[in-house]
């Protein structure tokens, strides 16, 4: 599966990524500074059984319908730069939060994590009938998060203040979401007809 946008693609992964996903999976680099940084680093062994995982869906063509992660990669070279995912925030309630990562910093500041995670936010509403809005979790630290959900369309919906710790400094947990029919509204053709639009 491949959701294609102007710059980037969001599609399913590829052997050819894996030992790029292990760099980038090693807590040593920058985007890890800023997606969760208040959990626990990924021990080596987590990490080798989550690429163990994908390997496995790769190699059986076992991906979940819907799916509940996939690549970002550069539509030049189709290296992967980041990835997308979704969690339940509240399964009993159709309630989930969507997240991006572009784990390269060079990458930082040029559309590509608007790119990913509107085609991706379009494809969970599209893929997942029931759902009636999408979470989004971040906290005061990763401003960048913070504007691309506002420019998204995703609504501040709870600031829970000091409720996050990041070298030994308090930081808020802050929510966004957006409910099915602000989303469709915004992008009425989908997200991909808006970026061709935007061309």
């Amino acid at each position: 599966m491949r959701l294609a946008g102007k710059f980037i693609d969001v599609r399913d992964w590829a052997l050819l990524d894996l030992p790029l996903f292990r760099h980038w999976s090693q807590p040593e680099h920058e985007w890890q500074k800023f997606d969760g940084p208040y959990y626990p680093d990924s021990t080596p062994a987590e990490i080798e059984e989550m690429i163990a995982r994908r390997e496995a869906n790769i190699r059986d063509n076992s991906f979940p319908t819907p799916r509940n992660n996939m690549a970002i990669t550069c539509k030049e070279t189709d290296k992967i730069i980041g990835q997308v995912s979704w969690y339940w925030q509240g399964e009993e309630t159709n309630w989930l939060c969507v997240g991006v990562s572009i784990f390269d910093s060079s990458y930082w500041g040029s559309g590509l994590g608007y790119e990913a995670l509107g085609l991706w936010t379009d494809y969970i509403l599209q893929a997942n009938p029931a759902l009636v809005r999408i979470g989004l979790a971040t906290w005061s630290g990763n401003t960048r998060m913070m504007r691309l959900a506002e420019k998204l369309g995703f609504k501040q919906e709870a600031c829970f203040r000091k409720a996050r710790i990041v070298n030994g400094l308090y930081y808020d947990s802050v929510a966004y979401g957006a409910l099915r029919e602000e989303w469709e509204l915004l992008y009425p053709q989908g997200f991909a007809a808006h970026l061709q639009a935007s061309l």
